[in-house]
């Protein structure tokens, strides 16, 4: 936990100079805040902070606020909001994009002050509502929406998955390296393009014979189990996830595995999903700063500072992608070494790390 509040506390930094650079009139919203009724799927722990209350929403990808990975590193986030500075926080869950858009419009119908929609998959239903509500206020992540009342915030996946790529370029015993993705869309192929140039760049022989398998879902552990399984029978001892919560079915499989006696690992995303699944099994993870992302936009609102129509982009040069410090548990020191000095190379701009 150590690392996720330095990761959280670098990103919020980040933000901070990134955002008062861009300069922006600023408006509280404080006084649209009314208590509400629960609409759709709303967390059973949603604050009941008082009316006079600031009141932030979130609305969930479908992989759902405990899908182990971005979603719940947002609700997370806005918990500690509600901590922090007693803000009424909510969340909806969405089954699916047919919810999105009927999940920000609840948030504006209840007048929320600033309303989250977590995920690429919000970028067409985040548009259009924040089109037809000019005077509500809206915050996006991992997609960009240019307008005047949106805030997006998108992260260098490729970046951070470049270094696992090395990782896993240089800890694979069987030369097979595994791949598993949500759905085949642009930020995910983002995670894919970063690991495989990773990989390439210390064992090219590991990236020519990459496995690659998008289940087509966030919210499928099932799918995400037998993807694994398949990777593992083929001799595969090392599978980097960028799927959600069917990544969860990737972990089972390789526990099941380790339990018999095999030795294959999971490269975890989003989060440092070695505190959820165990050090045994996650050879490292390729963390985001969704948290901190969240934290540092949603506490601008209510300290005055919010800022619409900014689009930020967080690398490593940011701090908001990179390893935990839990690697060090699995590997190697020479390994973290190599990690390093790739991630000076990126820094620099010595490496351009592919997007696709």
């Amino acid at each position: 936990m150590k690392k996720q509040a330095g990761l959280m506390l670098m990103i919020i930094l980040a933000l901070t100079v990134v955002l008062s650079a861009c300069g922006s009139k600023s408006d509280n919203g404080a006084n649209n805040a009314n208590t509400g009724g629960n609409a759709g799927t709303a967390s059973p722990d949603a604050s009941e902070a008082p009316a006079s209350k600031l009141k932030i929403g979130m609305a969930t990808d479908v992989g759902g606020v405990n899908d182990k990975s971005f979603n719940q590193s947002a609700w997370e986030a806005l918990k500690k909001v509600t901590a922090d500075t007693g803000a009424e926080t909510k969340y909806l869950e969405s089954k699916g994009d047919a919810d999105m858009e009927p999940n920000l419009k609840a948030f504006v119908s209840e007048k929320y002050d600033l309303t989250w929609g977590i995920g690429f998959l919000f970028t067409d239903a985040m548009t259009k509502v924040a089109t037809e509500n000019p005077d509500s206020k809206f915050a996006l992540i991992d997609a960009a929406v240019e307008l005047p009342n949106v805030e997006s915030v998108a992260f260098a996946e490729n970046e951070g998955s470049f270094l696992v790529g090395v990782v896993a370029g240089l800890t694979t015993k069987t030369n097979k390296i595994g791949f598993v993705g949500g759905m085949e869309i642009p930020v995910i192929k983002k995670f894919e393009a970063g690991f495989k140039a990773g990989i390439e760049a210390v064992n090219p022989e590991a990236a020519k014979a990459l496995k690659i398998n998008y289940v087509g879902d966030f919210s499928k552990p099932d799918l995400g189990k037998q993807a694994a399984a398949t990777m593992y029978d083929a001799g595969v001892d090392i599978i980097f996830h960028a799927s959600g919560a069917s990544g969860n079915g990737v972990f089972n499989e390789a526990k099941s595995r380790k339990d018999a006696g095999k030795d294959v690992w999971v490269i975890g995303v989003d989060k440092d999903q070695s505190l959820e699944f165990g050090d045994e099994i996650t050879l490292t993870s390729m963390m985001k700063g969704v948290e901190a992302a969240v934290y540092k936009v949603s506490t601008d609102l209510i300290n005055g500072n919010w800022k619409g129509g900014q689009v930020v982009t967080l690398g490593l040069k940011d701090n908001g992608v990179g390893l935990p410090e839990t690697s060090t548990k699995n590997v190697p020191a020479d390994v973290l070494a190599k990690v390093e000095e790739f991630k000076q190379k990126i820094i620099s701009g010595e490496i351009t790390v592919p997007t696709e």
